[in-house]
């Protein structure tokens, strides 16, 4: 349930961030809602004044000021904090951050792909990599490289829940499997 509503709260603000009047590039929006929800997470004290019920809205309202100015906050970002405390919703943050991502890159047209390879790739595999990615999406790649050692050799590549194995260990796999049947 907490993840749908806060999912709902990252669709309205990406629509904020991403019309015509928002006064935010999306890109700086997400970094600064993550740097707000890091100083709530670092900060025991804060986080206790924004989630506790005894403290009334308008001073949670006062301190998120303070803070956004002090963090340079855009309008919409620093609107959005209020309505997320007004709603006390604000032991979302951290989700409500990780849905924005998600729900900005879908509205981008831009997919994660999460890259594993034994040892770490030159800036030429990466790129072809890459292009051979897009390709096969059809939208921009927004790449995390891992080096996974247990790999052996080759990659593997995550977008979503499917799995593209073109490591060695996935074909000595593959390969166990086929002899097996045999």
């Amino acid at each position: 349930m907490s993840l749908a509503i806060a999912t709902r709260y990252a669709r309205a603000l990406v629509d904020v961030v991403t019309g015509a009047k928002a006064g935010v590039e999306p890109a700086a929006a997400l970094d600064q809602i993550r740097s707000f929800n890091t100083l709530v997470a670092e900060s025991a004290d804060l986080r206790n004044v924004l989630l506790s019920p005894a403290v009334a809205p308008a001073r949670k309202r006062a301190v998120v000021s303070q803070l956004g100015e002090a963090l340079r906050l855009s309008q919409p970002v620093r609107n959005f904090l209020f309505l997320v405390i007004d709603h006390r919703r604000v032991g979302l943050l951290g989700s409500i951050a990780q849905a924005f991502e998600t729900v900005l890159d879908e509205r981008l047209g831009r997919v994660r792909v999460e890259v594993r390879s034994a040892m770490p790739l030159t800036g030429e595999q990466g790129e072809v990599l890459l292009a051979q990615l897009r390709q096969m999406t059809g939208k921009q790649v927004r790449p995390e490289f891992v080096t996974d050692e247990s790999l052996l050799g080759g990659v593997t590549a995550r977008i979503g829940s499917t799995i593209y194995d073109g490591s060695v260990r996935g074909r000595l796999q593959a390969l166990r499997g086929q002899l097996g049947r045999g």
